[in-house]
C-alpha cells in the first residue's frame, strides 16, 4: 500500500465515522423533538425469586424462558471428559476423583 492508498482510506473511514455520529445526533434530536423519547416505558418492580432452586427463569421483553435442571445431572462435556478419560489407564478417573 502507498501514502496515498492510505490517505483514501482515512478519508473514507472518516466519512463513514462522520455518518454514524450525525445519524445518532440526527435520531436524538428527532425523538427529543417529537416528544417519542419521554415516552418510553420504565419497569419497576421486585424480583420473584424461584420456588424451586434447580428452576431458573430468564425473562426478557418479548419472552420468558424457564429451564429446570435435574437434580445431580452431569454435562455432556463432562461424561465425555471422563470416557476419554478412562482410557489412559489413570486409576483416578471416574466418579471417585473427587
Amino acid at each position: 500500500m502507498t501514502l496515498k492508498d492510505v490517505l483514501k482510506w482515512k478519508t473514507r473511514m472518516s466519512i463513514v465515522y462522520a455518518a454514524g455520529v450525525w445519524t445518532v445526533i440526527g435520531s436524538y434530536a428527532y425523538f427529543k423533538y417529537t416528544g417519542q423519547l419521554d415516552g418510553l416505558p420504565v419497569k419497576s418492580g421486585e424480583v420473584q425469586e424461584p420456588e424451586d432452586p434447580n428452576q431458573v427463569v430468564y425473562e426478557t421483553a418479548h419472552s420468558k424462558t424457564v429451564v429446570i435442571y435435574k437434580k445431580d445431572f452431569v454435562p455432556y462435556t463432562t461424561r465425555i471428559y471422563n470416557f476419554i478419560k478412562s482410557f489412559s489407564g489413570d486409576s483416578r478417573s471416574g466418579d471417585d476423583a473427587k
